[in-house]
């Protein structure tokens, strides 16, 4: 029954280790790694039906765990700001913190077109509670947005103390789509690497866990993704004629993105590469990251902050009052 009832780890150690870009500083070569690769993956997954299906229960394993686990950083957050002060002021309530402010993960997901950011986010976020999760999209800036330093729009959309946040593209575009499409001069974007450093410091000194994944697909699959939303009438809306044109600068972003993983993956706030031409591993990958991301921060249910028996004692001898 192993493997189908309990959460097999991955072989070979985390996944926060077999899919980190290593720190340093040191160049990254995308094109070395495979798309189609499956690290970590487990012989348990060729058992019974398939790696395929292995992989999809796996996650709805997984997304139990991740569910409890938001759920704990949620409370967390709650018992820190007590009944009536808001979650970013710790209050009597929060002692159990010890002075550390509540905790907040983000989950940052990059990718070329058709990459699978909303799969990845529709089938592992999909297990969590609602409530507690904070999901932001980024297209091109608005024209109050473009306004303002290429950060204040993210600020804006940091989640709250207590909640997971998903960002579907961030503030990488700023070094990657400026920087292909020639958005700005070449020392605006190249300054932006040292800034989105700062502002990431900036975040985990803040209590923010950051996860920063790319999902890394291949330009083939990516022709067959595009075909699909052309062949597939009800997939006409996912397709915009300008896919074709950001395809044809396929290295130039390649080029973009191994940069911005080279420069911005820091030990505070690293990069991983999950292949992603497979939907079923991509989606078993990231699902493996975010619980090695909260088994790290070692959560549990804040104390009470009243007293138990005295409130159980008040519930058994309570009566309905009469109206006089």
């Amino acid at each position: 029954m192993s493997g189908v009832d309990e959460v097999v780890r991955p072989a070979g150690g985390p996944m926060r280790e077999l899919l980190r870009v290593a720190p340093g500083g040191r160049a990254v070569d995308l094109a070395g790694i495979d798309p189609r690769s499956t690290p970590g993956l487990p012989s348990a997954a060729g058992s019974g039906r398939g790696p395929k299906e292995w992989a999809r229960r796996q996650v709805e394993l997984l997304g139990v765990a991740l569910g409890r686990q938001q759920e704990m950083l949620y409370a967390e957050a709650k018992g820190a700001a007590g009944p009536e002060a808001p979650t970013s002021a710790p209050t009597q309530a929060g002692a159990h913190l010890g002075g550390r402010r509540p905790r907040r993960v983000l989950l940052v997901l990059q990718a070329m077109d058709c990459g699978g950011k909303d799969g990845t986010i529709k089938r592992v976020a999909g297990a969590m509670n609602p409530l507690g999760l904070h999901i932001r999209s980024f297209g091109p800036p608005t024209a109050e947005e473009s306004r303002h330093d290429f950060l204040w729009r993210i600020r804006r959309a940091l989640p709250p103390p207590g909640y997971v946040g998903i960002f579907n593209r961030s503030h990488y575009e700023d070094v990657l789509i400026a920087r292909v499409e020639s958005l700005v001069d070449e020392a605006t974007w190249r300054g932006r690497y040292d800034a989105i450093n700062a502002f990431e410091r900036e975040l985990t000194d803040d209590s923010v866990t950051l996860v920063k994944v790319m999902l890394h697909i291949s330009y083939a699959e990516q022709g067959e993704r595009l075909m699909e939303r052309l062949t597939d009438p009800t997939k006409y809306w996912k397709y915009n004629p300008s896919d074709l044109d950001t395809r044809a600068c396929w290295d130039d972003y390649q080029a973009a993105y191994a940069e911005a993983l080279q420069r911005c993956g820091t030990d505070a706030a690293p990069w991983f590469v999950v292949p992603a031409d497979r939907k079923w591993y991509r989606d078993w990958a990231v699902a493996h990251l975010l619980r090695e991301t909260f088994d790290a921060l070692d959560l549990g249910y804040p104390p009470a902050d009243f007293d138990v028996e005295r409130e159980r004692d008040r519930l058994r001898g309570e009566g309905p009052r009469r109206s006089r």
